[in-house]
């Protein structure tokens, strides 16, 4: 799922880049010997240390740390990450209640991602994890709890959201759908499940202050640092790229007449006040891509072929085709191990150049019509390849009716998520030991549920 209002906590961490050398996601939690910790937060049956707020809010430091004036005061800051640890502990009990499980070799994957993203090998990112004095250990083991909320995320959405071929029919004739892509950053300020009236205008003095604040030259990213109880706020609100029609309609109407830089007044919507910016749009386009139509002749090693001698037969019956003049369509009929296409010839119809994955999109693009290609090798076996045609295929209808699909599908999941969370949240005993990180605005992310 994409991120966007959608009110999931942690994005998983083989998506996060390092913005500078050694500034590592998700937070790692600090080795040796410390001193005593203090319990900031009793969350159900658990609870959250003095050390792993600590730690958790120079994560976020380091992560700013070109530019902290874009981080709010200290104390805003340290509500926000316990809020977010607060919502992580409750999640992964949850998950753990449901029987959500990480593997070892998940982690392993994910460590490999979040490497990979950062260009270093898992080696490296171990070093640069402990030369800032953390441990691996508790570096993976955050790595597997925010596993654990995505799969728990995804058997939430899984199990609540259903698209019918009418509600896409519907969609793709709205005049929203036809209206392009906007480019959205956000401020939400939260009401309380159940609030009162004086919840209420507490919210929408504090989205005034955040609106007065932009007015007066405050960067709207640092603003949604600032004051924004979405769980992106750390991320300065950004929503990304986003159809029209994925736009709730109670604020379709205020940015169609919008233009890029421009920012709504506070507007009241299910959950509190949001504050919304116009970054950029884009008309819709036509969607042509190339499509090829080839051929294949595919041959697997196995027990009776060894890899060099499925090599060798492959390089026969290239030379059995190109030099003799031998069909084929026959060849691939008596010879060809690919189930999907053996029986017709080898025809692979038309595609995508992507589409038979990327040795074969090499392949198609160094090739002319009706050349054969050299013996190449994938994962499955070697491959002979003979490219027939090229065209320009407008794909306009089936890609938007994939792309009404996902936004019905990324709306119905938001909202499914956004509900699961606030009825979890609004459920759980949260007791906030330490005076100083009571939000003192009562929204639902750091109140005391204390009895």
């Amino acid at each position: 799922m994409k991120q966007s209002f959608a009110t999931f906590l942690f994005a998983v961490a083989a998506a996060t880049v390092l913005p500078a050398h050694a500034q590592l996601l998700p937070q790692a939690a600090a080795s040796g010997n410390q001193p005593l910790d203090r319990i900031v937060a009793v969350v159900d049956e658990s609870v959250i240390l003095q050390s792993e707020l600590n730690e958790a809010v120079r994560s976020v430091q380091q992560q700013y740390a070109s530019d902290p004036s874009q981080l709010p005061p200290i104390d805003v800051l340290r509500r926000q990450v316990l809020d977010r640890l607060v919502l992580m502990k409750l999640q992964i009990a949850r998950a753990n209640d449901q029987g959500v499980r990480v593997s070892d070799a998940d982690i392993d994957q994910a460590v490999a991602g979040v490497a990979q993203q950062n260009k270093m090998t898992p080696e490296q990112l171990r070093s640069a994890v402990e030369q800032e004095g953390s441990s691996f250990a508790a570096f993976r083991k955050q790595l597997g709890d925010q596993l654990i909320v995505q799969r728990l995320h995804e058997s939430v959405v899984r199990d609540s959201v259903n698209i019918t071929d009418s509600e896409i029919n519907n969609l793709l004739a709205s005049p929203t759908y036809k209206a392009g892509e906007v480019h959205l950053a956000h401020i939400q300020i939260s009401v309380p499940s159940g609030g009162t009236a004086a919840d209420i205008q507490t919210a929408q003095t504090k989205a005034e202050q955040a609106v007065a604040a932009i007015k007066g030259g405050m960067d709207f990213n640092a603003a949604a640092i600032r004051y924004s109880d979405a769980q992106d706020a750390l991320e300065g609100g950004d929503l990304g790229w986003r159809r029209m029609d994925e736009v709730p309609p109670a604020f379709v109407e205020a940015i169609t007449t919008m233009k890029p830089g421009d920012v709504t007044p506070a507007q009241r919507g299910p959950t509190g006040f949001h504050i919304l910016k116009l970054v950029d749009q884009r008309a819709p386009s036509r969607q042509v891509i190339t499509e090829y139509k080839a051929r294949q002749i595919l041959i697997k090693p196995s027990e009776l072929l060894t890899p060099d001698q499925a090599h060798q037969k492959a390089q026969d019956l290239y030379n059995r085709i190109v030099t003799k003049h031998e069909d084929f369509a026959k060849l691939a009929k008596e010879n060809s191990k690919d189930d999907t296409t053996a029986n017709a010839g080898g025809d692979m119809g038309w595609f995508p150049q992507q589409a038979w994955g990327t040795a074969v999109s090499q392949q198609l693009g160094q090739l002319k019509d009706d050349q054969v290609s050299q013996p190449f090798q994938t994962e499955a076996g070697w491959h002979i390849l003979q490219r027939q045609g090229e065209r320009q295929s407008d794909r306009t209808t089936e890609i938007e009716r994939d792309q009404a699909r996902q936004a019905i599908g990324n709306r119905k999941a938001e909202q499914a998520f956004e509900d699961y969370l606030r009825e979890m949240r609004s459920g759980a005993y949260v007791n906030i030991l330490v005076p100083e990180l009571r939000d003192a605005e009562n929204t639902p992310k750091a109140q005391d549920k204390s009895s």
